[in-house]
């Protein structure tokens, strides 16, 4: 199992570890329901340096890239970043990233899930036909997000560059803690606000922006967050997690996900998706709050009033926001509306509950 640069703070921390994408990772410290609080209404720190980056190279970069993902990279500008997806061959998603544009058709970096780091690197390698320079620095990148909405106003005085108006999806470059080169984001998975650092630990680059970090912000409030919260935090958003609401058998237009797929440009399953758009899908990924009491558990499956199988959760939670069960699914198209009643098959009872709108806060 690997360790990020920042296990044994956790360990200190008293964090309940656990493996999760071949990682020794920080599942909660205080508790998922208390830690979720601090990060809708204050600040807290993720560690998250599992993720997956990949730097391409050259002038056939945005060319690959075209390629291989659904989005249309071309409309990004240096310093912007955007959501898309690594179509496979069925129709399917390889998995969901993040693109951003370090130098308009010349140089960019990509990142993908913790679980998919070899997967999409082999996919994407064999693809490239045209030399892309490409570069795996995951293992050398470290990488905490500081989400809330107080995370800006507690990093502010760490960096002279401007954290507290950075766009939703654009990053600068700049020194943070006295750490030079450090990449700033706000591409959050929470919903809550905040940014995303990237950086190299060399010369005691993560214990020194740790510790700045936690030093401007425990006065404040700002703690340590574990993966529990992330989950529960991005679900309320409904924001896809891959492996559970999106995999290679789930289509970018059944995941709610045609705003990342592009028919301007040629890419991978691209005559599939506009088959499935003229056609109409057959289902489609639809949140859904709990109307009995009962917690929806990702394969439980989804039926009608009569029994009729309808489709199946994909990731369900007690909402410590909202203080209801909630959950994402595949249903039927014929059930995807807005406050539909389906029911929920746990063990032998059928829990009902009705299609919510998403984000469900």
């Amino acid at each position: 199992m690997k360790n990020t640069p920042f296990t044994q703070k956790h360990i200190a921390l008293g964090a309940k570890m656990a493996p999760f994408a071949g990682y020794n990772m920080p599942i909660s410290y205080t508790g998922i329901n208390d830690e979720h609080a601090t990060v809708r209404n204050n600040a807290g720190v993720f560690d998250v340096s599992h993720m997956g980056e990949f730097i391409l190279k050259g002038e056939n970069a945005l060319d690959l890239i075209q390629r291989v993902t659904s989005n249309d990279a071309s409309k990004l500008e240096a310093g912007k970043a955007q959501y898309s997806c690594l179509p496979n061959e069925n129709g399917g998603i390889v998995d969901d990233l993040l693109v951003y544009c370090i130098e308009p058709n010349k140089v960019y970096m990509l990142v993908v899930n913790a679980s998919n780091i070899e997967k999409d690197w082999n996919w994407i390698s064999a693809r490239n036909t045209k030399n892309v320079e490409m570069h795996n620095i995951s293992d050398k990148t470290c990488l905490l997000a500081i989400q809330g909405p107080n995370a800006t106003k507690i990093l502010q005085q760490l960096t002279e560059v401007d954290v507290l108006n950075l766009k939703y999806y654009t990053f600068v470059k700049g020194t943070f803690a006295g750490v030079e080169n450090v990449l700033i984001s706000a591409t959050g998975y929470t919903g809550a606000g905040g940014v995303e650092i990237y950086f190299e630990d060399k010369d005691g680059a993560a214990d020194k922006i740790w510790d700045a970090i936690f030093e401007a912000g425990t006065p404040k409030g700002l703690k340590a967050i574990g993966l529990g919260a992330r989950d529960t935090l991005r679900l309320e958003m409904g924001f896809c997690l891959y492996g559970n609401d999106i995999d290679d058998t789930t289509s970018p237009l059944e995941a709610g996900l045609g705003w990342v797929t592009k028919f301007t440009k040629d890419f991978t399953s691209k005559s599939t998706f506009e088959k499935q758009k003229a056609e109409g899908i057959k289902r489609k990924l639809v949140g859904f709050e709990m109307i009995d009491k009962g917690i929806p558990r990702s394969h439980y499956e989804i039926k009608d009033a009569e029994g009729n199988v309808l489709g199946f959760v994909t990731s369900g939670t007690q909402s410590p926001s909202l203080g209801k069960a909630l959950g994402l699914g595949y249903v039927a198209t014929s059930h995807a509306s807005l406050d539909t009643e389906i029911f929920i098959a746990v063990r032998d009872k059928l829990l009902k509950a009705k299609v919510a709108k998403i984000p469900f806060v």
